[in-house]
């Protein structure tokens, strides 16, 4: 782009995000054409949308190796996705994205990723999930550097896209805002990979109303769904549940904006959790945590001020990750409930009757599904019950912290954007989460949106160098 906003030449593919999705569908792209651009909304220190906050990705593998022992078949990955909410949106395309899963470790590996065992406390996840070395920073830097070295693939940072210039059915320029100057970019392709509308308060409270005050988003704050709403209105439909999304329980104290996979609260299945009246609310034993931990930001988005309270004893502490601003704790429940601003009388209660109703059929196993249960509660606990009874004990107050939104654009197999009149547009594309509600409805599997990012970048950055060609 030049200095004074003009800029006559088309581009191969333009691609409008910095994160995990965009760049993978920027370096395939440049494998195939000549001329890429990648805008990155954020400034370079920020860049990488909410990949830089990722650990881990998904993906079928019918051979263990050093970093995900054992196998995890189609089948067995397939299940998985099926339980998790409402299950897939489209069968279809997450029945896609869960076989092409099995590619994306080679190709990451292929393009300069490494990797790490399992982190210690990360529960259920060294069979199913590969972890980066270095995490989510480390993945975008060795993509960019890459980028970098090999050249092909210009990046603008701090560029926002305003708009979108259509001719009938084809993007035909990209209106961006780099620094104080506007420019128009002509692209032969575009790949739309900017993220969902998780940053943009005022279109959550459309769905949630005044309990977005309550709510915490652990991502970028660049992601406020601009791109989406510019695609909205030049046609194209929609695809995803207008109040799905990837929410988990965080730290009340986390910070507003970006506070990462730091602030999130995996004590969860060890203890018990109760809310402003310090009652329990949801089964904490429902099935394994990457399961289930994913529903947690939207159960106690549904509760009194949008607040809950995690609480556990000695017997558990040390099992997980611990909390990064450390636990409440106190030698008494009474004293716990006063530290976290709950009824001394009204907490010892709901420990008096969980307590009562623990029943153990078997041995505590935290990494399976055992057989410690609870009997006669309202609300049961299905595993890993024990008896609170052990001091002192730990408690956390929580929030619920929005990671990404599901509503996004349709898209066909060959991630080409369709309109919402059923036609698809000539060369607009999308990838990551700006069109996981394709695959996601309410539920989440832990690592799987790196792996939505990675199978469609590849499919966009693709199908848009072959339309561009």
């Amino acid at each position: 782009m030049n200095d004074d906003g003009t800029d006559d030449t088309p581009w191969d593919v333009v691609v409008i995000g910095g994160g995990n999705a965009g760049l993978v569908a920027a370096i395939t792209a440049r494998e195939r054409v000549s001329r890429v651009l990648l805008l990155e909304r954020a400034p370079a220190a920020l860049r990488g949308g909410n990949t830089r906050h990722t650990r881990n990705v998904r993906c079928v593998h019918d051979v263990g190796d050093a970093y995900t022992p054992g196998v995890y078949p189609y089948s067995e990955l397939w299940d998985d996705l099926c339980a998790v909410g409402d299950g897939p949106s489209s069968e279809e395309l997450a029945s896609l994205t869960v076989r092409e899963s099995a590619s994306v470790p080679p190709w990451m590996s292929a393009h300069g990723i490494r990797w790490q065992p399992p982190l210690t406390g990360t529960l259920h996840l060294g069979r199913t999930n590969r972890f980066f070395l270095g995490g989510g920073k480390s993945l975008l830097n060795h993509y960019y550097n890459a980028i970098a070295r090999h050249g092909g693939i210009s990046i603008v940072y701090d560029a926002k896209v305003e708009d979108l210039e259509m001719t009938g059915n084809r993007c035909s320029s990209v209106i961006v805002l780099a620094g104080s100057v506007r420019h128009r970019v002509r692209a032969r392709s575009v790949v739309c990979a900017s993220g969902g509308f998780e940053a943009s308060l005022d279109w959550l409270r459309e769905y949630w109303g005044d309990a977005v005050d309550g709510y915490i988003i652990r991502g970028t704050p660049y992601n406020d769904g601009h791109v989406l709403a510019r695609l909205f209105a030049a046609g194209a439909a929609r695809e995803g549940q207008e109040r799905g999304f990837h929410a988990i329980a965080v730290d009340a104290r986390s910070p507003r904006f970006d506070g990462g996979i730091a602030t999130r609260q995996d004590a969860i299945p060890l203890g018990i959790v109760v809310n402003r009246d310090a009652l329990r609310f949801h089964d904490e034993g429902f099935n394994l945590w990457p399961r289930c931990y994913a529903l947690w930001g939207g159960h106690i988005a549904r509760q009194p001020e949008q607040f809950a309270v995690a609480l556990w004893d000695s017997k558990v502490n040390g099992l997980f990750l611990p909390p990064l601003y450390g636990a409440y704790t106190s030698s008494s429940i009474r004293g716990l409930a006063s530290s976290v601003g709950l009824s001394p009388d009204a907490l010892d209660h709901t420990v008096d009757e969980y307590n009562a109703a623990v029943v153990t059929d078997g041995p505590f196993d935290h990494k399976v599904l055992d057989k410690c249960h609870t009997s006669g509660l309202s609300i049961p606990k299905s595993h890993w019950a024990q008896r609170l009874d052990k001091p002192p004990y730990y408690a956390v107050k929580l929030r619920p912290g929005i990671t990404f939104t599901y509503m996004g654009v349709k898209v066909r197999a060959d991630a080409r954007v369709i309109m919402a009149d059923g036609q698809p547009f000539d060369n607009v594309y999308a990838a990551g989460e700006i069109m996981s509600g394709n695959i996601l409805s309410t539920g989440y599997l832990a690592g799987f949106g790196m792996t939505i990012g990675s199978v469609w970048g590849r499919r966009a950055g693709t199908e848009a160098a072959t339309d561009a060609r």
